[in-house]
């Protein structure tokens, strides 16, 4: 049975790796993106979806949206200096939405038909467009706005994050390469802050893992 073709949004993160190595199973991953919209981390988050795209051996292209950080209020991308630890600080209204909207039409063009997207039942619970209802209504969308009624699938919708580190260990991926930090590494050696959000579910979760020891080669 001939997969279908997909393309993956590869943050760099842990989740959207173990959501490629979930998918790569059942899609033929053909190609990789990641978005440069100003977050303060975009350099390093690049090197590590190039570096995974490399690990699988898929295309990697980078899109370039300069005009999210020109009117976003998020401390994310702007010159807002709260700190990067709560949800009201990092929000950047729409912008898994508009990823996919661009994701969908890249699909379409190439002939694709799956957008695998690394949301996740953890971070569901404080951002609404991770939730189930959001990829169940983007879908929905989807039959409207694409021909080929391209789809978006996410492998870890219903995995909390000491599932999605227990997979990423019991399948031997590699942890190494990700960042999942909101902070840049200016200044400092080290991959992950430990202070930000993300940060702090990914460190609770590693704790909480099969392999508490990762700890110390992530942090």
């Amino acid at each position: 049975m001939t997969k279908d073709k997909g393309i993956v949004l590869l943050s760099g993160g842990l989740d959207s790796l173990v959501s490629l190595d979930i998918a790569s199973k059942v899609i033929d991953v053909k190609l990789a993106i990641i978005f440069d919209y100003g977050q303060k981390p975009y350099r390093e988050e690049k090197e590590a979806s190039i570096k995974i795209a490399k690990y699988y051996g898929i295309q990697h292209k980078i899109i370039k949206l300069p005009y999210l950080k020109e009117f976003s209020n998020s401390a994310l991308v702007g010159n807002n200096k709260s700190k990067l630890d709560n949800l009201k600080s990092v929000w950047i209204p729409n912008r898994n939405g508009l990823f996919l909207n661009i994701a969908a039409s890249i699909c379409e063009s190439l002939k694709y038909n799956t957008i695998i997207f690394g949301a996740n039942k953890q971070e569901a619970a404080d951002f609404p467009d991770n939730t189930i209802e959001f990829v169940n209504l983007a879908n929905e969308f989807f039959k409207y706005s694409t021909i080929r009624n391209v789809k978006v699938v996410a492998p870890c919708l219903q995995f909390d994050k000491i599932q999605i580190i227990n997979y990423a260990i019991d399948s031997s991926l590699p942890i190494g390469l990700i960042k999942s930090c909101y902070n840049t590494k200016t200044n400092t050696k080290k991959r992950h802050c430990g202070e930000c959000l993300s940060c702090k579910f990914l460190y609770d979760a590693i704790l909480k893992s099969k392999k508490p020891e990762l700890v110390k080669e992530i942090f």
